[in-house]
């Protein structure tokens, strides 16, 4: 990356971000120059905020059938691959989308199992919550915080099977992501630190990912 870019970079998260955020996403960078590390903020939400049940007319809000998403399994842009679909199906999980016509506009991934969040780490938690993962919206219905509204009614559905609510996690330096689930409704509950040193993961969660059940599994 030359010089320019990472000038670019910076000024756009001073502008954006302010400095302590800023500093910290270049000592991640730092560091990664050199070997991996990430930190992942879990979090969690059981509480519905009405204002995003406010859904538009125009859309259907539901859970995508077998069929359904095989078939949208056809148009690579929608990124469901038919291998993806046949494990995630075989273990449980649903898919809860929002479709204009035809058209796929959005969707996330839920599972009440444990899920492999990459080929090597495996993501466990407390089973009363459902895991959510895979949120994809399209690039043609992005800025109508339909990720947000189409996860708020599938929490409302959740809870209402009697579980507990959402268990999910954002990188730390996914700041765009961080602040479409905060102001959601999500609250932290911990950190989990990962870090590759020859060849091998380490990780470090914090007291509050322990009371989730949440903790990863090298594969």
């Amino acid at each position: 990356m030359n010089v320019y870019k990472i000038t670019d970079i910076i000024r756009n998260d001073l502008e954006n971000l302010g400095l302590p955020t800023t500093l910290y996403h270049l000592a991640l960078r730092a560091i990664n120059r050199v070997t991996y590390f990430t930190v992942l903020n879990c979090m969690t939400i059981g509480v519905v905020d009405p204002h995003y049940l406010k859904g538009n007319n125009r859309y259907s809000y539901m859970f995508l059938t077998p069929d359904m998403l095989f078939k949208f399994a056809k148009n690579q842009d929608y990124d469901l691959p038919e291998e993806f679909l046949q494990q995630a199906l075989k273990k449980g999980d649903e898919c809860y989308a929002i479709l204009d016509g035809d058209t796929l506009a959005s969707y996330g991934w839920y599972s009440n199992k444990p899920t492999n969040i990459s080929d090597a780490i495996r993501f466990h938690f407390d089973n009363r919550y459902i895991y959510m993962y895979k949120g994809y919206t399209h690039k043609n219905y992005r800025g109508q915080r339909l990720h947000a509204i189409g996860m708020t009614l599938a929490l409302k559905e959740y809870l209402s099977r009697g579980l507990k609510g959402i268990v999910s996690y954002v990188e730390s330096t996914n700041f765009s992501s961080l602040k479409s689930v905060y102001r959601m409704g999500y609250q932290d509950v911990g950190k989990i630190y990962i870090l590759k040193i020859f060849g091998k993961y380490l990780f470090h969660r914090t007291k509050g990912c322990r009371e989730y059940g949440v903790w990863l599994e090298r594969l």
